[in-house]
């Protein structure tokens, strides 16, 4: 019911299609930063359903911590994740989510995992993907990526990718990987968090 307007000029760092969230979290932002700007007042909740409509993955990134995500995003249990640094790298190749889940191929009952198990096994590090062998089979790019990245650690795929990425202990580790990746990648590292910069400032 609001009536007030606003400029907004988005400046993407993230590589579009990358399926790092960058687009949900752009979209998150803005809610809450229109929320305060216009002085609606709307609480987190409200926030977070505005959210869902706009797409599955940006109530969390509304709420601002790590979380657990069940059904199609909308069920979060804020989970802390112990401190790494992430290698991410982009083989330039953009995935069509829609086709991938339609793929009659595509694993769909595979068996729940529980949150305890996924922390008590390293968390994202030894997370499965069912879409992995479908991506890797329709877009070779991204295989052979992910291919050199396992030479040096543990690779997974972000969501239905097309980024791959390796966690690390430390920043040094990470950025001498970072060194040796292939130039026709581009890639770069950030250390993870779990505290949205949006409300640790």
């Amino acid at each position: 019911g609001c009536e007030a307007g606003a400029s907004i000029r988005l400046t993407k760092r993230l590589p579009a299609g990358g399926g790092l969230g960058g687009g949900s979290s752009d979209a998150a932002t803005t809610l809450v930063a229109l929320n305060r700007l216009w002085d609606l007042g709307l609480d987190v909740d409200a926030l977070a359903a505005i959210g869902r409509n706009l797409g599955a993955d940006v109530p969390v990134f509304v709420r601002g911590r790590s979380a657990w995500a069940e059904g199609i995003g909308e069920r979060l249990t804020p989970v802390d994740l112990p401190p790494r640094w992430y290698l991410v790298v982009f083989p330039e190749t953009r995935v069509n989510t829609a086709q991938i889940f339609a793929d009659p191929a595509l694993t769909r009952n595979d068996k729940a995992l529980k949150i305890r198990a996924f922390l008590a096994e390293g968390g994202l590090e030894s997370g499965y993907n069912a879409v992995t062998p479908l991506v890797r089979h329709q877009y070779p790019e991204i295989g052979r990526a992910l291919d050199w990245l396992s030479q040096h650690a543990s690779a997974h795929l972000t969501g239905t990718g097309g980024c791959i990425f390796a966690a690390f202990d430390n920043e040094r580790e990470a950025r001498k990987i970072a060194a040796q990746c292939p130039r026709h990648w581009p890639n770069f590292v950030a250390s993870g968090t779990n505290l949205s910069p949006l409300f640790s400032g």
